[in-house]
């Protein structure tokens, strides 16, 4: 599993993605597309412009496998290091612990406090994160609608 940054040259091809995993995402959380099939993504142009944004494309061999967004803050203000605001493997590659291999490589790469959101509606995510994060006994929260938090320290 290879995590490849996102750079300005990349841009257009992580807004392409992202509106696939977005459209998937609306089954969850029932976003609408605007007038033109667009999901809207407030904090997108962040990710190339303030430092604290990073996105990267999953890679495995030759293949561009899904991608993970991360950013430092907190969903409840609190102190946190890292946060995976958007996280998806590509349809074609399910079901191959890609996931699960991706996962391990940002937390051996990020140390520290660690968030990360998901809805009870989406029973394939609560499952990934309540799986990969059960080593670092995470402290789980319940949000507003069926969001959960996981709350958990990686060293």
């Amino acid at each position: 599993m290879e995590l490849i940054k996102v750079t300005e040259k990349d841009r257009d091809h992580l807004w392409s993605i992202l509106q696939e995993y977005l459209l998937e995402m609306s089954g969850f959380y029932g976003d609408e597309p605007d007038e033109n099939g667009i999901f809207g993504y407030r904090y997108f142009d962040d990710y190339f412009t303030d430092e604290k944004r990073i996105a990267f494309f999953l890679s495995q061999g030759e293949d561009l496998v899904g991608f993970v967004m991360l950013h430092p803050y907190s969903a409840l203000g609190g102190e946190t290091d890292h946060v995976i605001s958007e996280f998806t493997v590509l349809p074609a590659f399910r079901r191959r612990h890609i996931a699960e291999s991706a996962a391990d490589e940002i937390f051996r790469r990020y140390k520290g406090n660690w968030e990360i959101k998901y809805s009870d509606k989406n029973s394939v995510a609560a499952a990934l994160w309540n799986r990969v994060t059960e080593r670092y006994h995470p402290l789980r929260k319940d949000l507003s609608g069926n969001e959960k938090l996981l709350m958990f320290r990686v060293n």
